[in-house]
């Protein structure tokens, strides 16, 4: 054996030493996920559930959660690369693939929110919103009312941007607002409406109920998770991986009393009817099915906001952008 031949045996027995060690690492970065999510938002209940009873490792999926500390934040961690994956809605998913991103979303929740009012109001419909003081949480352009303008403007020829006295602020404050009778109606997300119910509040109307009064037939989850549709090509089975993770979650939850228990403490419900109050609004807003029916009432659901809320809703796009949902998951 000559030494150019012992070299080229050692070269091989070095790269395949290395290929050996390297497996393990490359393996781990190929199943891991880096999920940006809110602090406290209610996804953390799920998380910690999947979490706990290894449902995303049983799937192959090393789950890393990344607790940050606003929606804005979670959304520039995505576009920076500092998470694969956020939750939000479909429409700022739209809104980014029209201006040349290529995220695409996989639905989450169809949790909602509402227009809540104390239990002694004579508010009983959006027509009596008028010459009234409504507090909104996420701003003029809060999907919530976006949905309760377009349907005010189509069922009872109101405009409420221009009829009614609008107070915007954090979700927390329009709670304690109509809680403490500043304000005759708020509209709010739904684990603050859940607590609101929990008062005593009465439910009006549901973004879910203005939906179907628009004539929009179809359940079309507004939250879910979005990602690169260039990393989803590459980690398809983990992303497929971490949704079914997420599914055999909903399911735990949506029968389970002592995962709920356990959660507790997390949830901040020391009160019995806030506590099953909010188990009840997220059983609600578990999806039962996503497919070409959801997807069809999302994109009709897309053009009525567009045309109530325009372009500082959905950007330069009045139609939904053409991958915005991900065509590898459906259930």
């Amino acid at each position: 054996m000559n030494n150019r031949t012992v070299w080229q045996l050692g070269v091989a027995g070095l790269t395949g030493l290395l290929c050996s060690l390297l497996l393990p690492f490359q393996l781990a970065i190929a199943g891991e996920i880096r999920l940006g999510v809110l602090k406290f938002g209610t996804v953390n209940w799920e998380l910690d559930v999947m979490v706990h009873n290894g449902l995303a490792s049983a799937e192959g999926v090393d789950l890393t959660v990344m607790p940050l500390a606003n929606k804005n934040a979670t959304s520039v961690a995505l576009q920076a690369g500092e998470v694969d994956m956020i939750v939000t809605d479909w429409i700022w998913v739209s809104r980014q693939r029209a201006a040349g991103a290529d995220f695409t979303f996989a639905p989450y929740s169809r949790a909602v929110g509402a227009l809540m009012v104390p239990p002694d109001s004579d508010i009983t419909s959006l027509s009596h919103l008028a010459d009234r003081r409504v507090g909104i949480a996420g701003g003029p352009v809060d999907k919530s009312w976006v949905l309760f303008k377009a349907l005010a403007r189509t069922r009872h020829s109101l405009d409420l941007d221009k009829q009614v006295d609008r107070v915007f602020g954090a979700p927390p404050l329009i709670s304690q607002q109509v809680l403490a009778g500043d304000v005759d109606a708020a509209v709010n997300f739904w684990h603050y409406n859940a607590r609101l119910k929990a008062a005593g509040l009465r439910e009006v109307i549901s973004v879910e109920d203005a939906i179907k009064a628009l004539g929009i037939s179809g359940s079309a989850p507004m939250l879910g998770y979005a990602f690169r549709e260039g990393w989803a090509k590459d980690h398809r089975e983990d992303v497929i991986g971490f949704l079914r993770a997420s599914r055999a979650t909903k399911a735990l939850l949506a029968s389970s009393t002592e995962e709920w228990q356990r959660l507790r403490p997390r949830m901040k419900a020391s009160e019995d009817e806030v506590f099953d109050s909010l188990i009840a609004g997220y059983r609600a807003g578990i999806p039962s099915q996503w497919g070409e029916p959801e997807r069809s009432a999302a994109a009709r659901l897309f053009e009525v906001m567009a045309d109530a809320g325009g372009k500082k809703l959905v950007g330069e796009s009045l139609k939904l952008t053409p991958g915005t949902f991900w065509p590898e998951w459906s259930f």
